[in-house]
């Protein structure tokens, strides 16, 4: 049995007991929160909670400990976690700020535990299946891809919205979303730019679009809204060959691609609903074809598996702190780029 102990027990917290709940071979042996409310409502429904951090860190059945809670927690979580013997699996986003996962890496290198960041959202179908058609070159060889979350609320009236503790899209949805285009796009991130709004809250941000500009020449743009009541789609995506269109997280959507290399042009000015011209004018319905998107399964506790096999030394890490590492440190370009006004060069 593989015994984990959880620090948290807030909305993801109680996300990952829900999870690892479902899995066989796992075991919850501790819940830890700050607020005892929550230790409580853990032991509600039948989970050990206890009311001291020392009680998961010092427990010798627990392999690894799972950090939930508030973004400026996590540093000194999980060294402590490591220097008491244990794995860390820690909650995106993985710190504050590159240099603090720096320091972390360098405590997982001298206690020779394992680390790892919970990036979930690279089991997220609509994700996998943009994975999928650009590895099978389905719209041919992409150059521009849009990856956006879009919503109404604002953000929740809780730490989210406080700076000192991490809030703001960007270390929110953003994490995810930068961390889904850089693995999927083999190459060095080259220059960023960012454009951040406070719509709402003065000192975090709860909407931005991010430039992100890779190295092989595909371009990218990350936006997260949450005053937008009439959403744009999840992805687009355009390639040489064609365009591919995830319009949310269920995966409507479609594929239109180009069925002929080369198009004949009409002589002279084409007349249209936009007035007169040649560049827009629509291509002939003979020259396209239209094809669903391709049909993903995914389980987005096979986290939590793999990490096991990783432990036990049958596979590697599947999301590593390097990966982290180099997500953090795109977003902290952005930060300096929203400050700065204008685009940084870098590469990452």
């Amino acid at each position: 049995m593989y015994k984990i102990g959880l620090i948290g027990y807030g909305g993801m917290g109680a996300w990952h007991c829900d999870m690892l709940l479902t899995l066989p071979g796992f075991e919850i042996s501790a819940v830890y929160d700050i607020n005892p409310a929550r230790v409580e409502k853990a032991r509600e429904k039948g989970l050990n909670g206890v009311s001291s951090l020392e009680e998961v860190l010092g427990d010798k059945n627990i392999n690894t400990v799972i950090i939930a809670t508030p973004n400026n927690f996590h540093k000194e979580l999980s060294i402590a976690a490591m220097q008491a013997g244990k794995n860390v699996i820690c909650e995106k986003p993985v710190m504050m700020n590159s240099r603090e996962l720096e320091e972390v890496i360098s405590v997982r290198d001298k206690t020779g535990k394992l680390f790892s960041v919970h990036q979930n959202r690279r089991w997220d179908r609509d994700f996998l299946t943009v994975k999928k058609i650009l590895e099978d070159k389905t719209i041919g060889s992409p150059f521009y891809i849009e990856s956006r979350v879009q919503g109404s609320k604002g953000i929740p009236g809780d730490w989210r919205c406080v700076k000192e503790a991490g809030g703001g899209m960007l270390l929110d949805w953003g994490v995810h979303l930068i961390d889904q285009l850089m693995w999927m796009i083999d190459s060095p991130v080259v220059e960023v730019y960012a454009h951040m709004l406070s719509v709402k809250f003065k000192d975090v941000d709860d909407n931005f679009k991010l430039l992100l500009k890779f190295e092989n020449g595909i371009s990218a743009l990350v936006e997260v809204d949450t005053y937008t009541f009439i959403p744009l789609p999840r992805w687009h995506i355009s390639g040489d060959g064609g365009t591919a269109q995830i319009d949310d997280f269920s995966c409507t959507g479609r594929i239109v691609r180009a069925n002929t290399v080369e198009m004949k042009w009409d002589e002279g000015i084409v007349y249209t609903a936009a007035g007169p011209t040649r560049t827009m004018a629509p291509r002939p319905k003979e020259s396209l074809e239209e094809l669903p998107l391709p049909k993903i399964e995914s389980d987005s506790r096979d986290y939590y598996k793999m990490f096991k096999s990783a432990v036990e030394g049958s596979n590697p890490l599947t999301v590593t702190p390097e990966q982290a590492l180099r997500v953090m440190r795109v977003i902290d370009a952005a930060f300096e780029s929203s400050q700065k006004g204008c685009a940084i060069s870098m590469k990452i």
